[in-house]
């Protein structure tokens, strides 16, 4: 479970909308709906106040903060793409170049 599904979650379970939450957070409703969605995450003293609201511990939320899904480190891309970039001046790693 990502980090914004648990806050989501969490809120659910504890019967809250969002502005409910941002409410008691003095944070904007559009911060709660960024972190539900996992496109940010709280600053330290938010932690604080979440872990406090949704009564869990800091460590409880910390350590869902940081996992973090495995990424496919394999790209593929076209030589065409490559050869694009090129002429613009990236340096681009094909596969099997060390």
């Amino acid at each position: 479970m990502t980090f914004g599904k648990y806050i989501s979650h969490k809120r659910k379970e504890m019967q809250m909308t969002q502005e409910e939450l941002a409410t008691k957070l003095h944070v904007s409703k559009s911060a709660i709906a960024k972190w539900e969605t996992d496109g940010g995450i709280p600053d330290r003293d938010n932690l604080k106040k979440l872990a406090k609201v949704m009564k869990v511990s800091v460590d409880e939320l910390y350590k869902i903060k940081k996992k973090k899904k495995k990424r496919n480190e394999e790209i593929n891309i076209t030589s065409d793409i490559i050869a694009t970039l090129e002429l613009y001046g990236y340096q681009v790693k094909r596969p099997g170049e060390e």
